[in-house]
């Protein structure tokens, strides 16, 4: 039996292929693995303001205010940055759905017609001298091909393209997790503005009364003007309190309008007229480490790009190795339009096709090397994701336990300070005492409740942070 020529080469070509084959398994994907100390509790857990329960979703509920409820559900609604977020994650799906087409045959149909004269020289038998006789011809044809993947570049790039996706789709989960907590953060801040404003209002309307009091007393010749300058004094000190409050108030409600999709003009009139930060009435449900790894979309987006990056690895090293296709192509070619049906007219041709482009070798490592550099690069970025989670998980428990511990001493600081002003107002009242010491009590007062407004403010901030940190808020079903 005699082997053609054409047919040995194919036959020793294709050997080849699947020999090179077995050697081009690219690199696997690098081990991302979580510290062992990442799994346990956390440090900052021992505090009887939270408990290991497992953190939920919809934390902003806890609080029981209606307003907020309404206000983070129209933010994860109406927010253009989620929208932006969700465009883009339609449009890395849309790419793996391209990329998964490699999978299966491409196929091309044509239509042509042509009128012409070929060459005297090359038609066969044709007299010396004479010309070929013009005429017309008419094709249509279906080609179909497809790549078979022996060397995995189909297939990676399908796990690369996968990848992106599932990372686009962690990125949606953060965008999600930051507009609820700078929701309620906004809504929080404007209402702790507004009980800021109302100690200091107070305030005013206390040392108001003491600047009328001594004014009387120097009408009545019993006073000075030095006791009437220092109550003026102490009263418009905190009238100067009142405008910053005042523009910190405003800007929380124009965050919260653009959180929720809306002008400032339209911000919330609730968040505007509440009184008092959002309180909470029971401890803060906070897990362990290993279920916030699971959790925090940050992670998820860092596995998911150094499995992407790894992923490309194999692409590179797949492309210093041939492509090979199976392909065919069906149709009809005829003299005439009427003749394209006819048996006679039909042709077909089926065969593989390998081609193999040598790339230069330097070029192909450095490709090769860039990707293994992304690949590392991705790898540290994935480890630091996710101490920075650990970190800011545990700097929030650690803040919100000492705001609570800073707030009840600041409360009871403010109890001895209220009582230490009607003290100071009866002794002035009695002669027991000169008019500076009641100054200086209603003065430590004043200053005492507006610490403990701050704190009050401090400590719901630090719980929003907290949530922030445990990822709550990323899931749609919120």
């Amino acid at each position: 039996m005699t082997v053609r020529p054409h047919l040995r080469f194919l036959t020793a070509t294709a050997g080849a292929a699947l020999l090179l084959a077995s050697c081009a398994v690219g690199p696997k994907a690098p081990d991302a693995t979580l510290p062992p100390s990442a799994s346990g509790a956390f440090i900052g857990s021992q505090s009887a303001a939270v408990s290991p329960d497992t953190a939920r979703d919809d934390w902003w509920r806890l609080y029981a205010d209606p307003t907020l409820d309404g206000l983070v559900q129209q933010a994860l609604t109406n927010n253009n940055e989620l929208e932006a977020a969700a465009a883009n994650l339609r449009r890395v799906r849309a790419a793996l759905g391209e990329a998964r087409v490699g999978r299966f045959p491409g196929t091309t149909t044509s239509a042509g017609y042509q009128y012409g004269r070929p060459s005297a020289a090359t038609v066969p038998g044709l007299p010396a001298g004479t010309t070929a006789d013009e005429g017309e011809t008419y094709d249509v044809g279906l080609d179909v091909s497809y790549e078979v993947d022996l060397f995995g570049r189909v297939e990676s790039t399908i796990r690369a393209a996968r990848a992106d996706a599932d990372a686009a789709a962690a990125a949606l989960d953060i965008v999600r997790v930051t507009v609820a907590a700078e929701t309620a953060r906004a809504y929080a801040d404007a209402c702790s503005a507004n009980a800021q404003i109302a100690v200091a209002q107070r305030t005013i309307e206390l040392q108001s009364n003491t600047v009328d009091l001594t004014q009387r007393l120097l009408d009545a010749g019993a006073g000075n003007g030095l006791d009437t300058s220092r109550a003026r004094a102490a009263l418009e000190t905190t009238r100067a309190s009142l405008p910053p409050l005042n523009a910190q108030r405003d800007g929380a409600l124009f965050r919260l309008a653009t959180l929720t999709g809306v002008t400032p003009a339209e911000a919330s009139d609730a968040a505007r007229q509440c009184q008092r930060p959002p309180q909470l009435t029971q401890p803060i449900p906070v897990g362990d480490g290993a279920a916030l790894l699971a959790r925090r979309p940050d992670v998820r987006q860092a596995e998911r790009n150094l499995a992407g990056a790894a992923a490309r690895v194999n692409v590179a090293t797949a492309d210093l190795f041939p492509r090979i296709s199976l392909g065919g192509s069906v149709g009809s070619t005829a003299l005439d339009a009427g003749d394209l049906g006819d048996d006679s007219s039909f042709r077909f041709s089926v065969g593989p096709l390998i081609s193999w482009s040598f790339p230069n070798v330097f070029a192909a490592r450095s490709r090769i090397e860039q990707a293994s550099a992304s690949s590392d690069a991705a790898l540290a970025t994935f480890d630091q994701t996710v101490l920075v989670a650990l970190q800011e998980t545990e700097t929030a428990l650690s803040n919100y336990a000492n705001e609570l511990d800073r707030r009840s001493a600041l409360q009871s600081a403010r109890d001895q300070a209220a009582n230490a002003a009607r003290l100071s107002r009866l002794r002035f009242d009695a002669g027991a005492d000169s008019f500076l010491t009641v100054l200086d009590a209603e003065r430590t007062l004043a200053s005492a409740d507006a610490q403990l407004a701050a704190s009050d403010a401090l400590v719901t901030t630090y719980q929003i942070a907290l949530f922030k940190a445990l990822a709550g808020g990323w899931s749609e079903a919120v």
